[in-house]
Order: structure tokens, then sequence, then C-alpha cells
């Protein structure tokens, strides 16, 4: 385990995953670890068609994102951030792929306002989300505050699951296996590009 991927482990709430269920609040949620291989999700790309993640994975290593969605203010600033660092991580042989709960006409919203070069993938059923240990529920009075302040995440999957992933960034090999994780239950603090790129750059 590399520098980073200890630090990380050291920070953040990292115990064995209980995939495939939903945690009741943010700070319950069991990510996968660091050495383990994800799952190959089904996921949606922006025409609605289905993706299996592994079979993009296998082309090359990847820094995987999962966000909560366009309506996030500190998700749209990440995305951006990961469009400032889309040309140093292709220099250094990686592809972003970024999943969120939105469903593939919000994607395509979020691609074409901050003109984004890497992929963008949907997770609207979240399906994704809970076999990677990331899934929790929203309360009803977390869904009508949030909705009072114009973010709609029924709107915005499609569903009314009211699951959303706390966001998460991995660094993945060819095979699937988590070389670095950064997950934080609080969604307002995110990776810096500094240790993004020192992260990547170490895995490499």
């Amino acid at each position: 385990m590399n520098r980073f991927a200890t630090l990380l482990v050291l920070i953040a709430p990292l115990v064995l995953s209980g995939q495939g269920l939903a945690a009741d609040t943010p700070e319950n949620i069991r990510p996968i670890l660091v050495g383990a291989t994800i799952p190959d999700l089904a996921l949606a790309n922006l025409d609605g068609e289905s993706v299996r993640l592994m079979d993009l994975v296998s082309r090359r290593p990847t820094v995987l994102i999962y966000y909560r969605g366009g309506w996030c203010p500190f998700c749209s600033r990440q995305l951006q951030q990961l469009q400032g660092l889309e040309s140093v991580l292709d220099s250094l042989g990686f592809q972003i792929i970024a999943v969120s709960s939105d469903r593939p006409a919000k994607l395509k919203k979020s691609l074409d306002k901050h003109q984004l070069n890497y992929i963008l993938l949907s997770d609207s059923a979240m399906s994704g989300a809970m076999q990677l240990g990331l899934a929790w529920r929203m309360s009803e009075k977390q869904v009508r505050r949030y909705k009072l302040l114009r973010m709609d995440v029924e709107a915005a999957s499609g569903m009314d699951h009211h699951l959303l992933p706390v966001p998460g960034v991995f660094i993945l090999d060819r095979k699937g296996v988590v070389k670095f994780q950064y997950v934080n239950p609080n969604h307002r603090e995110r990776l810096s590009s500094a240790v993004l790129l020192a992260a990547a750059k170490e895995v490499r």
C-alpha cells in the first residue's frame, strides 16, 4: 500500500463494505477498500445505453469519481477541477470516469455546461453506489429541504428512491483493483488537485 492510500485509510471511515445496502446516514456508509476489486457495475451513458464499467476500466488505468449530481454546487466545482486535470492525468496514462445519480439527460447538461472532455455515466438507480458501499438514503425531511433549495433529487435521477452517493475518488488499475481511495461523508470537502495528482503519480 502506498503512502497516500495509507493516509486515507487512517483518516477516512473505511470499514469492510456491506455492498448492496444503503446506509441511513453518510457517516454510516461502508465503502470498498484499497486492494479490493470493484464490481462490474452496469451504468448508462449519455444516450441511456447500458455500459459495463469494467469494459472501460480494462482499457486504461482510471480515476473513478462518484459525485452526487450536477445540481450540487460542490460537485459542479469538482467537475470543473477535474477538467483542469484531465490533460495531465491523460499524460500519466489515466482516463477519468465520473458517475452520479443523475439520469442521462441531466449528464448532458453538465457536460455542456462545464465543457467536459472526460466520460460521464449515470447510476440513477444507485445500484452501483450500493455495490461500492457509497449509498445512503435521505429522510423525507431532507428531500423536502433540498427541494426548497431548488435541489430536486427526484427530478435529477428520475426516481423516488431518495438515495445519494457519498462523493468518492478511486484510482483503479486495468483489472479494477483499487489503488487509492478517498471517501468523505462531508460532501463539502473534496480531494484537492494536488493530492489527486500526487496519488496518480505514486500509483503510476
